[in-house]
């Protein structure tokens, strides 16, 4: 049995509302943690949700360290005379969260940065150039912050992280830690694959010595969390959430502007049934600030509201690239099972938590809540969340998108919190089912990071 009426999924499938909320978003530019255009982004977001019909339409203000991009340079010198100085921001960019800092060493090659890649280097006093892939194989997911934490538990003096998943000279961005008490340890850049292609030649002909130089500062900074509700005027509420910062170097149409306005979507489309049948249960929408530097503005909701009135998170991220939709999480996945019924996509599930996703702050704290992304291709195959090719690049823009996609995701993704909302009882997440979906090797990087919550 469909939630949702007939009209108001009739109504989805010609909307272009979140199309229009999204042209909006990625007209500002950076939406950068902290800065000037997040704060437009949220005033965008919570003008688009009271156009949606939602009500209580505010924004909450609170301060996270800011972190603010200079130049970057890195020059590297083979033993065979041969170098380059790399410089231009098509070739090599300053990493969220690195120092201001210029290093000099020499420079090692650990391919994918597994934690084996690193037990075989030796680090102390070098460089690390290390690849962004994921390799299937591994059985698990890797992010770049746990290559960086692992290179400089290594020893390493600097961090090179290649773009693997993207040619045509786009190197990538990306936070390097979640520290709340200032920088990381060692300067960090991003490089393309074509750069990094040129250093391996002269890696193979000997040792390269690099000269690595972030310029940068940090400070304090003012972020916000935008939100608005729709349902009962109190009582147990459902969260509809998404990260409305992006990275500085380009509109963040996929990471994250797509969650965002798709989370509104959903929540305009809850307004319409609601005035045709009424909602059980209130649902709140929240986009996020400061996401991409730390899950900031989810972990700042999570400690300020009262958990015990949520039942559920649903996070939309990386999403809205295709019809095809991967849940991720602990708790409420038998409603996206369920709502395929209503999907033209394909949708699957599957039991995990992520620590670098806006669901993180939710479910070590007993919330049951799931992910939302996009995927494509065959199964098995590997989501990065909003970092498959052009996430976390220059490249990430609106041209990259399809508004039929969006249309097709929002009805199911509406469908499964109106069969939350009709039956808002879901089973409270604790802390053993939270340890069995990490591997071992992710609390490890976890605990040594001082990021593990139990």
């Amino acid at each position: 049995m469909s939630h949702l009426s007939n009209t108001v999924v009739g109504d989805g499938y010609r909307s272009t509302f979140a199309w229009d909320l999204l042209e909006e978003l990625t007209e500002i530019g950076s939406r950068m943690a902290g800065q000037e255009g997040e704060a437009e982004g949220a005033r965008v977001f919570v003008e688009g949700l009271e156009r949606a019909g939602l009500r209580e339409a505010g924004i909450t203000e609170f301060e996270i360290p800011g972190w603010w991009r200079g130049s970057s340079s890195l020059a590297v010198e083979a033993g065979n005379g041969r170098g380059r100085t790399f410089e231009a921001d098509y070739e090599v960019l300053g990493l969220p969260g690195s120092p201001g800092e210029t290093v000099e060493a020499e420079m090692i090659d650990v391919g994918a940065g597994l934690p084996t890649d690193f037990e075989a280097a030796d680090l102390e006093g070098r460089i690390a150039m290390v690849g962004s892939q994921n390799p299937p194989d591994f059985g698990r997911a890797i992010n770049r912050i746990e290559k960086y934490a692992r290179a400089g538990q290594a020893g390493a003096l600097g961090f090179v992280y290649v773009n693997e998943n993207a040619e045509g000279a786009i190197p990538p961005t990306g936070s390097v830690g979640f520290t709340h008490d200032g920088p990381g340890g060692i300067p960090a850049v991003g490089v393309s694959s074509e750069i990094a292609a040129r250093i391996r030649r002269y890696l193979a002909d000997g040792s390269v010595t690099a000269t690595l130089s972030v310029d940068c500062r940090d400070g304090p900074a003012t972020c916000r969390n935008a939100e608005a509700v729709v349902g009962p005027d109190d009582g147990p509420e459902i969260l509809v959430t998404g990260h409305v910062d992006a990275h500085d170097i380009a509109d963040g149409a996929r990471d994250n502007g797509a969650g965002s306005v798709l989370a509104a979507e959903v929540g305009r489309l809850l307004a319409l049934q609601d005035d045709e049948t009424g909602l059980d249960t209130r649902v709140r929408v929240v986009a996020f600030g400061g996401e991409e530097t730390g899950l900031y503005g989810s972990t700042h909701w999570a400690e300020q509201a009262d958990l015990s009135n949520v039942v559920g998170q649903i996070n939309l991220d990386g999403i809205g690239y295709s019809r095809d939709l991967q849940v991720r999480g602990l708790g409420l996945l038998e409603l996206f099972e369920a709502a395929e019924t209503t999907a033209l996509g394909s949708i699957r599930t599957s039991r995990t938590a992520s620590p670098f996703n806006d669901h993180w702050p939710f479910v070590t704290r007993g919330i049951p809540s799931v992910s939302c992304a996009s995927t494509a291709g065959g199964e098995g195959q590997v989501v990065r969340y909003g970092n498959l090719e052009w996430g976390h690049t220059h490249a990430d823009t609106l041209d990259k998108l399809d508004p039929r996609d969006f249309r097709d995701l929002a009805i199911p993704l509406a469908e499964a919190t109106a069969a939350l909302a009709a039956d808002p009882d879901p089973e409270r997440i604790d802390e053993p089912t939270v340890r069995e979906v990490i591997p071992e090797g992710l609390a490890e990087y976890l605990r040594f990071d001082g990021r593990w919550p139990f």
